[in-house]
């Protein structure tokens, strides 16, 4: 589904300013907790490798503007301690009032009705979703693992294969199945 909302990068109408890239759009529960900062910070150093990827990345919870501006402020205070050079260019996605959230599936009841789950949604160019995966809140994300299945579905997608068990990059794949017809 498509939205318009505000962000840290200013005002986001997803899919259509990203373009025809592929993209990930990432939910979490709480800014400030420690899972969705370890998250947040993996994936600000592993941004360029999912650009080379020709892939945009957006970040969504049910917090305000105000809070994932202090927060993204905080996250890159901890890169420059840490050394890195990476900055957070994706944007910080404001749902306070769930609407987005709603739309996309990312409350379960559950777990806690005003509060995003730990979802990973990637859409291709066209934007259609090609993978939704979920995460137990107290586990967070293995960030090789998404950008392994991005690399996966571009490679089923361009090159019209199946994708076999524990596939990396570079692996054998399957060939597709075509019936004989006259």
């Amino acid at each position: 589904p498509s939205f318009k909302a505000n962000t840290t990068n200013g005002t986001f109408q997803f899919p259509e300013d990203f373009g025809i890239h592929w993209k990930i759009l990432l939910s979490h529960p709480k800014d400030f907790t420690p899972v969705c900062t370890s998250e947040i910070l993996q994936l600000a150093q592993m941004q360029d490798q999912f650009a080379a990827l020709n892939v945009k990345l957006a970040i969504i919870s049910t917090d305000d503007l105000d809070s994932h501006a202090e927060w993204k402020q905080h996250m890159e205070d901890i890169l420059l301690e840490i050394g890195s050079p990476e900055r957070i260019n994706f944007p910080l996605i404001e749902d306070d009032r769930a609407l987005i959230s709603n739309k996309y599936g990312m409350l379960h009841a559950w777990e806690n009705p005003t509060r995003d789950v730990r979802g990973v949604f990637i859409i291709n160019p066209n934007n259609e979703i090609k993978s939704i995966n979920f995460y137990p809140m107290n586990i967070g994300r293995n960030m090789e693992e998404i950008k392994r299945v991005v690399v996966a579905l571009q490679t089923a997608e361009e090159e019209q294969v199946l994708i076999p068990v524990n596939w990396n990059e570079g692996d054998d794949v399957l060939m597709k199945y075509v019936p004989y017809s006259d």
